[in-house]
């Protein structure tokens, strides 16, 4: 199969398991007022998806070095499709808990899995833009499942969404079934299931960490993003003229040409150096946005959207890098490790919100501008890291320089041509 075909099919499958997504995250203000959440209990179901990739990724990523990625990719979306439809049964916190983590678990076996099994299936200058594809994919399928829980829940509550998102999941087990061929996995040295030798690497782990911090704040921005537009709406006494689910289907959609064009502009202007300008006019953005709720609707939702470019701009380019400077070897190791702390943050990120809207007041502008404003800080730990581990690499650079001339000062003669 060529590299277009195959990064089609992955990408629609992709897609389409994400269907059931932003169930919780687009009703979530039905979903309080249903069950009675408090802020922080709605952070923890909106966060404990992410638990539950979190939990399971290390184990099913890393799989992938050992056993085929797609047999990971297939159970696990078989996985997917039970959680997605399971989620009818929930009657309040703990049971909408529990079904999320489950759902969270089937993500862990089908993203980063299904990314393996495109980029080793791949090879050339094809290979970093799949990547890219294939990540701006996941607001793909993000946006509309903002769409499929907000627009079908009007006509017949919850529980249609719920249901089809399983649908949508068996579709896509379906799709890389009959779609993608077996390959073989190259034989490596035996090695633990939990494998740390990418802990070893600086820039593995800086690569891990920016990730974090960019899921903190990207995955915060779209659990509570309906619940803002709500709270805007109800600070101006008047009803905005898009629906939240729409905005957040618009605010995740523009992800994707931001995502795909990100990983081309890292590619001709440097990766290192597009991550961070990305990722501190992020931060700017993050402290400031909280307070566009007492601004026009236009002006909020353009805010909104250059907010959305801004927290998506990087991602395409950083699983590019992550990928780039993992060894061959432990490839799948890398891309655990990197996806475990990716949705630690993805988790953290909704439930920091949700505690600081209780610290601070979920009627107050202070306590949103609070929330986004903590996300944007938080963020400032990626360029950190990065700059971390570069001085690492011009470190190690200069010190084998220095080595070098001491043996030419040393052996003067060897350095002579016969």
């Amino acid at each position: 199969m060529n590299a277009r075909r195959l990064t089609l099919l992955l990408c629609s499958a992709e897609t389409l398991g994400m269907a059931g997504f932003a169930l919780f995250a687009a009703l979530l203000p039905d979903f309080q007022a249903l069950w009675g959440l408090s802020n922080t209990q709605a952070g923890w179901i909106g966060g404990g998806f992410f638990l539950g990739y979190m939990v399971a990724v290390p184990i099913l990523t890393g799989l992938t070095d050992k056993y085929d990625a797609r047999l990971i990719y297939l159970a696990a979306m078989l996985l997917t499709a039970v959680a997605n439809a399971g989620f009818v049964f929930a009657d309040g916190f703990w049971s909408a808990l529990a079904w999320r983590v489950l759902a969270g678990v089937g993500l862990a076996g089908t993203y980063m899995p299904g990314l393996k099994a495109l980029s080793e299936r791949i090879e050339g200058p094809a290979q970093s833009r799949a990547i890219a594809f294939y990540t701006a994919s996941f607001g793909l399928g993000t946006a509309l499942s903002f769409i499929l829980a907000g627009e079908l829940a009007k006509f017949a509550g919850w529980q249609l969404p719920t249901l089809l998102s399983g649908g949508c999941a068996l579709l896509a087990w379906a799709l890389v079934y009959w779609g993608l061929e077996c390959k073989p996995v190259e034989q490596h040295a035996p090695r633990r299931m939990l494998e740390l030798a990418p802990l070893k690497s600086r820039p593995v782990l800086a690569y891990c960490l920016t990730y974090a911090v960019h899921n903190l704040e990207l995955f915060a921005l779209r659990a509570w993003l309906v619940a803002f537009l709500v709270f805007s709406g109800q600070f101006q006494g008047q009803s905005p003229w898009l629906s939240g689910t729409w905005v957040a289907m618009l605010a995740t959609l523009i992800g994707m040409p931001a995502s795909i064009l990100g990983n081309e502009f890292a590619l001709r202007f440097g990766r290192q150096r597009w991550l961070v300008a990305v990722m501190l006019s992020s931060t700017v953005l993050a402290a400031l946005i909280g307070l566009s709720a007492a601004l026009p609707f236009w002006l909020m939702l353009l805010l909104v959207l250059l907010y959305s470019v801004t927290v998506t701009a990087d991602s395409a380019a950083m699983t590019a890098g992550l990928i780039a400077v993992a060894p061959a070897s432990h490839r799948g190791a890398a891309m655990a490790l990197y996806s475990c702390t990716g949705f630690t943050g993805a988790f953290l990120g909704p439930l920091l919100f949700g505690i600081t809207l209780d610290a601070l007041g979920d009627k107050t502008l202070l306590g949103w501008w609070a929330a986004f404003a903590l996300m944007g800080l938080l963020l400032l730990l990626g360029p950190l890291a990065l700059w971390w581990a570069n001085a690492n690499r011009v470190g190690c650079a200069v010190r084998t320089e220095d080595k070098d001339n001491l043996v030419r000062k040393a052996h003067p003669t060897s350095q002579r041509s016969p």
